[in-house]
């Protein structure tokens, strides 16, 4: 797998997504490529953005979460369209005095960049990865998680294959989605590198699609908070 950082100008409120995609993306496009974009550039052009005069974090906080686990650290513990993410996902680094929001309608937007780019650049098989850093419980640093996407199978099964003793595997399945978006945010980086998009390459276990995802493949990469391994924890969740 080969994972390649797109750099760009410094990307401005209210630019327009498909501008910046023709510019920076369309000589490095080819079948079978994931296409990976941070959610920050997204919101920015999106305008999902507040001025930090206008209200303090934590009331913003309270307004974008779904519900707040809990406050430690001065950081509020939340849960944001399904995701575990300190502030709901709320971004003051690379904002010139503004807080940055997740964006509007991730997945549609995903599906938005998937059919925008596979009809201009004529490919039928394409992958769109929306990527945000969140954090690991008991882990310092931060890592990737996919907000959205399209153009191929999140998961990838061992269920019913053997393991190293020719016993066949019952739960085990790779999370295609947040593997990918690990590896994009490792090269695309968290400071001044100016480089928001990443091309992944020749990526193991990926089946491409020639459609948008169903609602029931949307679906399969999410657990509620009542069956979830962490659900001790989540159910204590204040909406």
């Amino acid at each position: 797998m080969y994972v390649k950082a797109i750099y760009t100008h410094r990307i401005e409120c209210g630019e327009v997504l498909e501008q910046v995609l023709d510019r920076y993306v369309s000589e490095l496009l080819k079948e079978e490529v994931v296409l990976a974009i941070t959610s920050k550039i997204i919101s920015i052009c999106q305008k999902q953005v507040v001025c930090k005069t206008a209200c303090s974090k934590e009331e913003l906080i309270k307004r974008e979460a779904d519900a707040i686990v809990d406050v430690a650290h001065s950081i509020c513990l939340t849960i944001k369209d399904n995701i575990l993410i300190p502030s709901a996902g709320i971004d003051e680094s690379n904002g010139n005095e503004v807080y940055i929001l997740y964006p509007k309608d991730v997945q549609k937007t995903a599906l938005s960049i998937w059919n925008y780019l596979k009809t201009k650049h004529c490919i039928k098989h394409l992958g769109i990865l929306i990527t945000d850093s969140n954090v690991t419980p008991m882990r310092r640093g931060v890592t990737g998680v996919a907000l959205g996407w399209c153009g191929f199978e999140p998961l990838y099964s061992y269920i019913g294959k053997p393991d190293l003793y020719s016993e066949p595997l019952k739960v085990t399945q790779v999370n295609l989605l947040d593997a990918l978006a690990t590896s994009a945010v490792l090269v695309m980086g968290e400071g001044a590198e100016q480089t928001p998009m990443a091309i992944i390459s020749n990526a193991p276990k990926v089946h491409f699609l020639t459609r948008p995802p169903t609602t029931k493949e949307e679906k399969s990469v999410k657990i509620s908070m009542k069956k979830d391994l962490y659900s001790p924890l989540l159910m204590g969740a204040v909406g």
